[in-house]
């Protein structure tokens, strides 16, 4: 019988999906609904259909649609030819796509 290796807990909330609080996972969080709230996360995607409003703190940052408020970027956010991102971002790397919006205050490492 092979070795099973530990996955990362993943967190899914789907399309349609409304969650207002506060979320820590040590995984991949995908984003299709709306969260409002704190959202910390290894690796965080935001869908086409997806809205994130808060305090929000990741590695790595991926958005295809929307991200608002207070963003904490360890390394990479890479801003998609959808997304829009608005309010207070600090960050190491920044890349955004043609067609990607960004509006508000950014702060490099």
């Amino acid at each position: 019988m092979a070795e099973q290796t530990a996955v990362p807990n993943n967190l899914i909330i789907g399309e349609g999906v409304t969650f207002k609080g506060s979320i820590a996972a040590p995984g991949k969080v995908s984003i299709n609904g709306a969260v409002t709230g704190e959202l910390k996360a290894d690796d965080l995607l935001i869908g086409k259909q997806g809205k994130v409003t808060g305090d929000v703190q990741a590695r790595e940052i991926d958005v295809h649609g929307e991200l608002n408020e207070k963003i904490d970027c360890k390394e990479h956010i890479l801003i998609h030819s959808t997304g829009k991102v608005s309010g207070s971002m600090s960050y190491s790397e920044l890349e955004i796509e043609r067609g990607g919006q960004f509006a508000g205050d950014m702060k490099q490492r």
